[in-house]
């Protein structure tokens, strides 16, 4: 059935519980269908690599990031060599990620915790790892779930914008976002959650205008209709 015969979804009673999960549940499988490739889209190899480069990626793309990191990484391959990195040459390496300054300092910060915390290495609980400076939830929950396999929910922008769409949760702050939607599905199934609906946020799901006509989760949403409908135009506007 084409997406033109979809009628755009008006519940008149609460969804309960049990609908909710299960309807999660389908919406993750069909993503998994979609985007079998999903992953981390920033390029790495242990964990400071990827601490590092999930800092430099706020305020910009992975794509951007990913050009910056293999100069960076050469000139300071360690936590040692970053902590003891000259500030105006370190700022210069990664100016056009943006807000170099703040980033700069935080890199630096971050890095002299791990020397003075954790002999140089980054460590695999999400406690620890919201204690260096310019990490938070978000960040630790990248690390944890790429870098060490510890299952978590990445709540970036595109995360919190689906799953309101979704109706998973009607909740803003990241938190509480990560609790709802892990509520929802099983604990295994965290991270690779979290790279499906960011992929679908960058290919399918825009912020301004979705492509409904195209989504493989169009008949489990209930936001169908806030953007292109037309499957023939909505698949005009795919990315990747």
């Amino acid at each position: 059935m084409g997406a033109r015969s979809y009628a755009r979804r008006v519940t008149t009673t609460p969804e309960s519980r049990l609908a909710l999960v299960r309807r999660a549940r389908r919406v993750n499988r069909a993503l998994a269908q979609r985007y079998p490739d999903a992953r981390c889209e920033l390029d790495f190899r242990t964990p400071l690599e990827l601490l590092v480069a999930t800092v430099l990626s706020a305020q910009t793309t992975d794509v951007r990031v990913n050009l910056v990191t293999p100069t960076l990484f050469a000139r300071y391959p360690d936590a040692h060599a970053l902590a003891a990195a000259d500030r105006a040459e370190l700022e210069e390496i990664i100016r056009s990620t943006g807000f170099f300054r703040a980033k700069s300092q935080s890199l630096l910060g971050l890095a002299g915790a791990l020397v003075e915390r954790y002999d140089g290495q980054v460590p695999s609980r999400l406690e620890d790892l919201v204690t260096l400076p310019g990490v938070g939830r978000k960040t630790a929950n990248v690390v944890l779930g790429n870098a060490f396999g510890v299952p978590g929910i990445t709540v970036d922008t595109h995360v919190g914008r689906l799953v309101r769409r979704l109706g998973w949760t009607a909740e803003e702050d990241p938190v509480k976002v990560e609790h709802a939607v892990g509520e929802l599905v099983p604990r295994s199934e965290w991270t690779m959650l979290s790279h499906r609906l960011i992929f679908h946020g960058r290919r399918t799901c825009f912020a301004r205008r979705p492509a409904c006509g195209a989504c493989p989760v169009a008949r489990d949403c209930p936001s169908f209709g806030v953007g292109e409908v037309d499957p023939d135009a909505a698949t005009a506007m795919l990315k990747g």
